[in-house]
């Protein structure tokens, strides 16, 4: 399978997101991608009322341009995330969308862990526009392969992605805006990390640049295979990045190194670990 990233700096102009991303999905698709995986917030970046006046229901502008495009190029499209307009308060989600290469949905994935912190002064509260999900996701692309569906800060929770793993994940998506600071200090150590524990590939997309409210993103867009090895990188600016995915290399590292079948669930007593009061910060 040839998997792509789109490395995208999104603003508040939701017409030209959308624009872009799509020039950049049919870019993906020319280089023989049968997997495009969007960035987080790829529709609208910005501010709490830019991310509410951008913000589309699943049966939306966004959702339906997914949807067609899809089936149109004849790809597995992870739509990244979008705000979603919902019933409930806040009455946002961070959204995560599978389109199979039907053009219909497969899967949808609502952020679980939502970016509460305060970096370099800057706050980040994520938690005051969006509605946190409780719902772990493995879907099936359209030959076959497991994905497991996360969205940027889920990245510092290995227990999302061991969970992933053990419902049967082969890779993991990893749309993101992960900022600047974090992106240089965290991001490839992370990423690396959670291929390497859990054994699958990862495909993770990042903005880049400045956005609207003094929000600004990292890039260094990665695709990375189960033992850890990066198959491509972005470079800075706008792109796509694509690395030819290679399942056979899954399963010799699984038999070579096989962690997840000699788990020893039983010594982890999660009920003794001592509560975590404190509030770190960091994506």
């Amino acid at each position: 399978m040839r998997a792509a990233a789109i490395q995208l700096n999104a603003s508040d102009d939701v017409e030209r997101n959308l624009e872009t991303a799509d020039g950049l999905v049919r870019h993906a698709a020319s280089l023989g991608a049968e997997l495009i995986v969007l960035p987080e917030c790829w529709t609208v970046m910005g501010t709490r009322e830019q991310l509410g006046a951008g913000a589309q229901t699943l049966d939306g502008t966004a959702v339906s341009w997914a949807r067609a495009t899809a089936a149109e190029l004849g790809v597995d499209l992870i739509a990244g995330s979008l705000s979603e307009r919902r019933d409930g308060e806040p009455p946002l989600a961070n959204t995560s969308v599978h389109v199979q290469p039907s053009g219909e949905i497969a899967a949808i994935y609502r952020k679980i862990h939502l970016f509460d912190v305060e970096i370099d002064g800057a706050v980040y509260g994520e938690a005051s526009t969006f509605a946190p999900g409780s719902e772990i996701v493995v879907t099936t692309l359209g030959d076959g392969t497991r994905a497991g569906l996360t969205i940027c800060f889920d990245l510092r929770y290995p227990e999302l992605y061991r969970i992933l793993a053990l419902r049967g994940a082969e890779l993991v998506t990893v749309p993101s805006a992960f900022t600047l600071r974090t992106t240089r200090d965290h991001w490839e150590v992370l990423l690396r990390a959670r291929a390497i524990e859990n054994q699958c590939f990862v495909v993770a997309p990042n903005q880049i640049g400045q956005h609207p409210g003094g929000l600004r993103s990292g890039g260094r867009s990665l695709i990375i295979d189960p033992w850890g090895v990066v198959l491509a990188g972005a470079s800075d600016g706008e792109g796509v990045i694509v690395a030819e995915l290679d399942f056979d290399v899954l399963r010799r590292v699984r038999e070579q190194l096989p962690t997840l079948t000699r788990r020893e669930p039983d010594a982890y007593d999660w009920s003794a670990a001592a509560p975590v009061t404190s509030h770190g910060s960091g994506r």
